[in-house]
């Protein structure tokens, strides 16, 4: 069942005066400073046992109370390994009848009496979630990326909309936006210290990652769920599952703003096998800004060469880089970040059951979905081979999720080829 009418009413009213002190939206609650927030975590990956362990520490009065995963093997596998961890164990209160799992698993939690989800599935299912937790009038932590094609990423914003409508929080997975250093290093950006930003060139060069090939065929829904990262209805491809985050930075080093074209070129020279799906193992793509900015973008995953991953933001006075958190003006004195660095996946989730206790709910959905679409917006004009407006991009209405989601044969998508590809 839902979350009692009481306990909500229990949540308001106690909190009063901190909701009296914001412009509190219908459906807006703090909570009571004794008053336990129940957390259900949707996905039970790595990722997703790491979140629910940030939960659990973000928050005096907080419990783990449901999970769901495609697999209950995945699921118990997470349960264990929380259970294990001294300092959160005693927060964990899964019950057999909260453990779901399938395909609409995530709609039994949300029905479980939860209060905050944590979605951490692969992303071609965020958009999904995320608009049912929202409509449930859950607060939401959100993994990046946001979706993996334009209809998700349209959808998200819906419900980035819809959260601040009924007062919900909803913070997204986006931790570079949660490190101190990076704030510091983007807020001297902000305020002029390299004039006027004109370029930016992003890298993220690094080895593979894993691969758990399974003994079921490639062409099954098993296969492609356990094997996710390497079919892009489920990652988007690695330029949108983990390259987003130079894109996220990009977006907010340049305050939002919407690219005109794009251009790009990628491919597969490593991951050849079939086991590897559909996606590539390398793009180089240029993003162009109204006023001649422009941002240059390389990404690698393969083994045995050099890594580099790093943002350089050129200005007309200067330049930054936000990985070693240094801004040096043309002439002037250079700064660079000597403070506190605290572990940001733990601070995205200390501030989002913060501003749920105050009554003042985190909203950043808009933003990553904006920074998901960069990365999408790349991905397709490299796929394609194309010069393409985001114009055309944001145009489109192609769904890369199937027509059911049902377990056995499934069907893969040929390897994008450039000048075939359609976007």
């Amino acid at each position: 069942m839902t979350a009692p009418t009481s306990r909500r009413a229990f949540l308001a009213t106690s909190a009063a005066s901190a909701v009296a002190a914001t412009a509190a939206l219908p459906g807006a609650y703090a909570a009571a400073g004794d008053e336990v927030l129940r957390v259900g975590l949707v996905g039970c990956g790595d990722r997703g046992t790491g979140a629910a362990k940030q939960a659990l520490r973000a928050d005096p009065k907080v419990k783990l109370v449901a999970m769901c995963d495609a697999f209950m093997d995945r699921l118990q596998g997470s349960l264990g390994n929380l259970r294990n961890i001294k300092d959160i164990a005693g927060k964990i209160d899964v019950a057999p009848d909260r453990c779901f799992d399938g395909f609409d698993g995530y709609k039994k939690l949300l029905a479980s009496g939860v209060d905050v989800v944590l979605l951490t599935t692969p992303p071609g299912f965020r958009p999904l979630h995320l608009r049912a937790a929202v409509e449930a009038g859950k607060h939401v932590f959100c993994e990046k990326p946001v979706a993996v094609d334009v209809p998700g990423v349209k959808s998200v914003i819906e419900s980035a909309k819809l959260a601040k409508q009924k007062g919900t929080g909803l913070c997204s997975g986006y931790c570079w936006r949660y490190h101190q250093p990076k704030r510091e290093t983007v807020k001297r950006i902000h305020g002029g210290d390299i004039g006027d930003v004109h370029a930016i060139h992003c890298t993220y060069l690094t080895g593979p990652i894993w691969d758990r090939g399974t003994a079921d065929p490639f062409a099954t829904m098993e296969y492609q769920m356990r094997n996710w990262y390497y079919f892009t209805w489920l990652s988007g491809d690695f330029i949108v599952e983990q390259h987003c985050h130079n894109f996220d930075k990009a977006n907010w080093v340049l305050k939002g703003a919407v690219p005109v074209a794009a251009t790009g070129v990628g491919g597969r020279q490593s991951r050849v096998q079939e086991r590897f799906g559909n996606v590539y193992d390398h793009f180089a793509c240029t993003l162009e800004f109204p006023g001649g900015v422009k941002l240059f973008s390389a990404c690698r995953q393969m083994a045995s060469c050099s890594s580099d991953v790093n943002d350089h933001v050129y200005g007309t006075k200067g330049q930054a880089q936000l990985m070693r958190h240094t801004v040096s003006p043309y002439g002037g004195k250079a700064w660079e970040y000597d403070g506190e660095a605290k572990d940001m996946y733990q601070v995205e989730h200390d501030e989002l059951f913060a501003s749920v206790r105050a009554g003042k709910p985190i909203n950043d959905g808009e933003a990553a979905a904006h920074s998901s679409a960069l990365a999408i917006f790349a991905r397709e004009a490299a796929y394609s081979g194309k010069r393409l407006t985001w114009k055309e991009f944001f145009a489109s209405d192609k769904s890369l999720a199937p027509k059911a989601f049902a377990w056995g044969p499934l069907p893969v998508a040929p390897v994008p080829i450039p000048g075939v590809y359609k976007v």
